[in-house]
């Protein structure tokens, strides 16, 4: 299940980008989305989002985040409490605590112990009492609740609270301590679950407390009480540190980052983003040794790095790269589809390895003429390319037996009418595995009619494309032309703009002396482009070749897209 990120998450990024405490009021702004407010009214509606959560506190009327030293003391140093409850039921809103049970670790070496039953305030489920062993009558002179749990407080201190399952036994804590102080529990929480799932992948299937219990052979068998169980999580944490410290951990903060969910270990290096500009782009994720991880483009620059340090599920190539990425380098540009063409040429260069569904000219293959059939071949045709082998296999298959006429209008579905009478045919026939098997062919021919079918129209398309720069006071002007982006050139808005697009539409038309664009790389940028056709972004413009009206689109202080 994926954590989201609440409201304190949020806060806290915001002051950790801003390295300062947040006024309120632009803490509430920024959180909640509101108009300007007073301060006093601004801190009244953060004040349950900071005082809740152990890592913001005030400090006059700006959100800072507390000091946290805790997560800087040694492995060797630190002091765990480990604890377990016996409940009676799973629902903290419903169920109740009856019995704590809990062991302080101090220099990796297990120690003092409290225990106590905790009288509920409703009667104890025979299924409790079967599993646990404690009766009702234990329970009567048992403290109560809200006492049992100061006690338990008092026990711990400022020690790191560690648990099997942490959130099932802090959200009864928590629950107790909300009615006695307002607040819920403070300080750092370690989870022996994930924890051990991090350290043991591969050789543990399991990581209940009994599973846990048996692989490191401790010495005190989990039993569903609370002091036997919180001995028996005391030795297994113990273990599992020295696991980790063998992973190079050495600090509590070290502790808390292995047995970290995915999601949040990314959401922790959400720094890396900080400063990046909210405008279009390209960046490059880089590993500690600098090497190029994933090159990816993006319109708002800001919006899509902070995205990856959400909680939502990436692909799995990103996030392997998201694992181990160290800095990540934007580049800001005018545009979107400059964005897209530059991490088009990006990615052909430095190949990425999370990129590895990206663009791979190498594999492309193209259908050429041998006598009276089509053969697949690494020679640039107009048939092509086509990024699949297989599906280019496939398609000459389906085309066996066609002739000249239909090979020739190959890319207008000539031979689409007689393959599908044909599937007719074997499907009256009763030859159906014939059928499925040639219904498949049909389907992959088409997709490659198709594909040739937006290249052609492509190739014959000639326009320019007028997107903003990154200086304002010129406009990128991207000549289509040839079968390919001719010439990208940059074009002022004011004075001078005929010249330069004289210039620029002189410097495409002698690209047509290289013939058409064939070439894998040029198709590549060439579906790009015809991508932003089909769906021009506000800011573009489309005009065509000609110089006045190129120099009277670069004059327009907001290029939009318009009808050529």
């Amino acid at each position: 299940m994926q954590l989201r990120l609440d409201a304190a998450d949020r806060l806290v990024e915001i002051v950790e980008e801003r390295r300062s405490p947040v006024p309120a009021p632009e803490a509430a702004r920024a959180l909640f989305a509101l108009a300007s407010q007073p301060t006093g009214v601004a801190r009244t509606l953060l004040d349950d989002v900071v005082s809740e959560d152990s890592r913001l506190t005030w400090v006059g009327s700006s959100v800072a985040l507390a000091d946290d030293r805790a997560g800087e003391t040694t492995l060797e140093a630190a002091t765990f409490v480990i604890v377990d409850l016996e409940t009676t039921g799973l629902s903290a809103r419903t169920s109740e605590i009856c019995e704590i049970g809990a062991v302080r670790v101090r220099g990796l070496v297990p120690g003092a112990t409290f225990q106590t039953l905790v009288r509920p305030r409703g009667a104890l489920p025979a299924p409790v009492s079967a599993l646990t062993g404690i009766r009702e009558t234990d329970l009567r002179h048992a403290p109560a609740a809200d006492l049992a749990v100061r006690r338990f407080l008092t026990f711990a201190g400022e020690c790191v609270l560690v648990a099997h399952n942490a959130r099932f036994d802090t959200a009864f804590l928590d629950r107790e301590v909300r009615r006695m102080t307002g607040h819920r529990l403070a300080g750092p929480v370690l989870d022996t679950v994930p924890l051990a799932r991090a350290l043991l992948a591969g050789r543990a299937q399991r990581s209940s407390l009994a599973a846990l219990s048996h692989f490191f052979g401790t010495s005190v068998e989990p039993c569903h009480r609370a002091l036997p169980d919180a001995q028996a999580t005391a030795e297994i944490l113990v273990a599992l540190i020295a696991l980790a410290q063998e992973r190079g951990a050495s600090t509590v903060a070290d502790l808390c980052r292995l047995a970290a969910p995915r999601d949040r270990r990314a959401h922790e290096k959400r720094a890396l983003v900080f400063g990046a500009p909210s405008v279009p782009g390209v960046y490059l994720f880089r590993d500690r040794h600098d090497q190029v991880l994933y090159v990816g483009k993006a319109r708002d620059l800001r919006a899509r790095l902070r995205s990856y340090f959400r909680s939502e599920r990436q692909r799995p190539a990103v996030e392997a790269a998201l694992g181990v990425v160290d800095r990540i380098e934007w580049r800001p540009l005018g545009s979107e589809l400059e964005a897209a063409l530059e991490e088009l040429r990006l990615i052909r260069t430095l190949r990425p390895p999370a990129n590895a569904r990206g663009a791979r000219p190498d594999r492309y293959v193209y259908l050429a003429r041998r006598d009276e059939r089509l053969v697949v071949s690494s020679t640039p045709t107009e048939l092509g390319p086509i990024k699949s082998r297989r599906r280019a296999e496939l398609a000459l298959r389906a085309l066996a037996g066609a002739g000249p006429a239909e090979l020739d209008g190959l890319v207008a579905g000539a031979p689409l009418p007689r393959l599908r009478a044909k599937l007719v045919a074997l499907a009256d026939d009763l030859r159906y595995e014939d059928a499925a098997r040639l219904r498949d062919r049909i389907a992959v021919l088409e997709r490659v009619i198709h594909e040739l079918r937006a290249l052609d129209r492509l190739r014959r398309t000639a326009v320019c494309l007028l997107a903003p720069s990154a200086h304002d006071e010129f406009a990128t002007a991207f000549f289509v032309l040839g079968g390919r982006v001719a010439c990208t050139r940059a074009i002022p808005r004011g004075p001078g703009a005929e010249i330069e697009a004289a210039a620029g539409l002189a410097e495409a038309r002698c690209a047509l002396a290289d013939g058409a664009g064939l070439e894998p790389e040029v198709a590549d940028e060439l579906l790009v482009v015809g991508g932003f056709l089909r769906r021009p972004p506000p800011e573009l413009t489309v005009v065509p070749l000609d110089v006045r009206r190129i120099a009277a689109a670069c004059a327009s202080h907001h290029l939009r897209a318009e009808v050529a």
